[in-house]
């Protein structure tokens, strides 16, 4: 199998948010933000894999700042590291207010998607072509989250969570 490029398969969107987005205080549900978060990520997933993926976790989620309505939601993701099967893609959220320009940083996430070949059994990924030292960095990071994720997972079982 072929190894592809992040640049390949990363994207930014770009949504504005309206009432029905938000709460009475005129702030949009951290929810809201939330699933676009596991719309862009997923369709990084997808074309990193070229075939369709399911989220197994999200693996931070942080909110610094509200976005409101009328603001732009803008979500950038790339994959950040890829398994056999899984891959990390890393999604930064922005909101900007469209008339003065301001943007601010809204929400990090990381989540984990794993790729289905056609009967939704879980199928090989790519490899990822690093380009650039923040590329390695960030692949870096991911492997470590990767690991605390798998420690994790091993403590539930020990005490049956």
């Amino acid at each position: 199998m072929e190894g592809k490029k992040i640049k390949d398969s990363q994207v930014t969107t770009i949504q504005q948010m309206t009432h029905q987005d938000a709460n009475f205080a005129g702030n949009v549900h951290g929810g809201v933000v939330m699933k676009h978060i596991d719309s862009t990520a997923g369709i990084v997933a997808t074309r990193h894999a070229c075939s369709n993926v399911v989220t197994a976790s999200i693996d931070r989620l942080d909110f610094y700042s509200p976005v409101y309505i009328g603001d732009l939601l803008i979500l950038k993701a790339s994959v950040n590291m890829v398994g056999k099967t899984s891959m990390e893609v890393g999604v930064r959220v922005e909101a900007q207010n469209y008339i003065t320009g301001e943007t601010r940083t809204t929400a990090l996430a990381y989540l984990t998607y794993v790729a289905l070949d056609p009967e939704g059994k879980p199928a090989q990924v790519p490899v990822l072509i690093f380009e650039t030292e923040e590329e390695i960095r960030r692949s870096s990071e991911a492997k470590a989250r990767r690991e605390m994720r798998l420690a994790e997972r091993i403590r539930e079982k020990k005490n049956k969570f």
